[in-house]
C-alpha cells in the first residue's frame, strides 16, 4: 500500500506518506499558518521517496471534526491532490486518529474517551475501543460536540482513558468517573501519522471514495455563533 495521508484539524499540521510498512513524516505544532505549510511538507515526503502523486493508490486526510479553516483546508488539498493524480480518497476521523495514536502507545488501553477543544466552551468528543486483529480504534458511539458537562461514558464502560487538549482546558473532564488521564495525554493531538495507519485498512479492502467525497465534517453547524 502507498498511501499519503495529510492533518490540518488542529495545531498539528503534518503529512505522512506510508509505503508498505515504512512510514515518513512531517510534522509542525503551529498556532496558524498551516496552508503555507501543508503542501511544502508534502512535497519533501514524495522527494524523499522519490515518487510522483501518481505513483500512490490513495489519499487519506483528516476529515474533522476540528477548527473549520482547518478541516476545510485538509479537505480541499486533498480533493484537489486526487483529481490531480487520479486517485480514491480515505476520510478518517480526527478523534479516531487520536485514539489510535493511544492504543499504538501503549498495547493495555483497551477503551479511551477522546475530547479536543472545540473552543466556545465545547469540546468534539467520542469513544473508541481497540479492535481486533491489528488494534484498529473503532468507535463505540456517535461522535458528538457539547459542554464538558455533556461528556460520558457508554453504558457498560466502567473505565477509560481519557486523552486530548479538552483535558487540559476543561476540569470538568478530570473528574469524570472512570476516566484517568495519564501524564502528557491532555497534550496531544492527531496526526497524519495514525490517519495512514486507519486509511491504509480501508484502502487496502477497496474502500475508497472518488475526490468529489473528500468533505469535511465539522459535526457544529454554527461555526460563526456570534458571543451572547
Amino acid at each position: 500500500m502507498r498511501l499519503l495521508a495529510l492533518d490540518t484539524a488542529t495545531e498539528c499540521c503534518s503529512a505522512a506518506l506510508l509505503l508498505g510498512g515504512h512510514l515518513l513524516t512531517r510534522e509542525a505544532e503551529l498556532p496558524r499558518g498551516h496552508a503555507e505549510r501543508i503542501l511544502p511538507m508534502i512535497d519533501e515526503l514524495l522527494g524523499e521517496a522519490g515518487m510522483s502523486l501518481r505513483g500512490l493508490d490513495a489519499v487519506a486526510f483528516g476529515r474533522g471534526p476540528g477548527s473549520f479553516t482547518g478541516v476545510r483546508l485538509a479537505a480541499s488539498v486533498a480533493q484537489g491532490l486526487a483529481f490531480g493524480a487520479g486517485l480514491g480518497v480515505v476520510p478518517v476521523s480526527d478523534l479516531r486518529a487520536l485514539a489510535q495514536r493511544a492504543f499504538d502507545e501503549d498495547g493495555s488501553v483497551t477503551r479511551v474517551l477522546v475530547c479536543n477543544d472545540a473552543r466556545m466552551q465545547e469540546v468534539y468528543w467520542g469513544c473508541f475501543e481497540r479492535g481486533a486483529g491489528e488494534g484498529q480504534a473503532r468507535a463505540s458511539a456517535p461522535e458528538r460536540v457539547g459542554p464538558a458537562q455533556s461528556v460520558g461514558l457508554p453504558p457498560g464502560w466502567p473505565q477509560a482513558a481519557g486523552l486530548g487538549r479538552g483535558f487540559a482546558v476543561y476540569a470538568a473532564l478530570r473528574a469524570l468517573p472512570g476516566v484517568t488521564v495519564r501524564a502528557g495525554w491532555d497534550r496531544l493531538l492527531p496526526r497524519a501519522a495514525e490517519v495512514a495507519r486507519l486509511a491504509a485498512v480501508e484502502a487496502a479492502a477497496g474502500r475508497l471514495l472518488g475526490p468529489e467525497a473528500a468533505v469535511p465534517v465539522y459535526l457544529r453547524d454554527d461555526v460563526a455563533r456570534p458571543a451572547p
